[in-house]
């Protein structure tokens, strides 16, 4: 980092018109780090990646543009770091999730749950993971593609240990869970519905653990 830069940086300089987040405030690297990653988050969930600018990200998070070149070289760079956050964010969720309890009954609905906690988190922080506009990037796809496979490692390896099943079959039985839990938590995110977050994991997880036969019998008028 240059002596102007690292001045620029400490100082929290910044372009004029933007909200005073970081003037005149000295920040270590890691957090000013931190800062201009939520100044990006809150740029790239409003304008998507391509039109979102690193002047705009820069005067959001309160520090110059050579500043935020410093930490990071450029814009897709930003992007993957912030989308290596939420990634490494969901996949601790789920982890604890599974190792919160030893009844498994339980653990299904807390995984479900992290699912629904993420969704429902951070503004866009899904949507850069589950519906990233970039996938056609590798290093993007590579993240978004972690994202999956961590939570189905994690899952995986409890069903194992827990119900003797082969890892082929466990792996399975993980993938539609992963599936199930994130794209129901989407769906219901996205209907706006009367519905609670609580009522909602509850109905997805139940689905989950009991299936549709034992968990939703038939009515009698058969």
């Amino acid at each position: 980092m240059t002596d102007t830069a690292h001045a620029q940086d400490q100082a929290g300089d910044r372009g004029p018109g933007s909200a005073p987040l970081g003037r005149g405030v000295r920040l270590p690297r890691t957090e000013r780090r931190a800062q201009l990653l939520d100044a990006a988050q809150q740029v790239f969930a409003a304008n998507g990646y391509h039109a979102a600018a690193m002047d705009e990200i820069a005067d959001r998070a309160g520090v110059s543009k050579p500043v935020l070149y410093q930490h990071f070289p450029g814009k897709l760079d930003l992007y993957i770091a912030l989308l290596e956050s939420h990634v490494e964010h969901l996949v601790t969720a789920v982890q604890r999730a599974l190792s919160s309890t030893t009844d498994n009954k339980q653990r299904v609905k807390n995984a479900v749950g992290a699912f629904f906690d993420f969704v429902n988190g951070d503004a866009g922080a899904f949507r850069m993971v589950f519906e990233s506009d970039l996938r056609g990037e590798p290093s993007v796809q590579e993240a978004v593609d972690r994202a999956t496979s961590a939570s189905v490692d994690a899952i995986t390896e409890t069903i194992t240990a827990d119900a003797g099943l082969d890892e082929d079959k466990a792996r399975l039985l993980a993938v539609g869970l992963v599936g199930m839990s994130q794209v129901s938590a989407r769906f219901w995110l996205s209907q706006n519905s009367a519905m609670s977050q609580e009522e909602a994991v509850a109905l997805t997880s139940t689905l989950a653990w009991r299936g549709i036969g034992a968990g939703f019998p038939l009515t009698a008028r058969d």
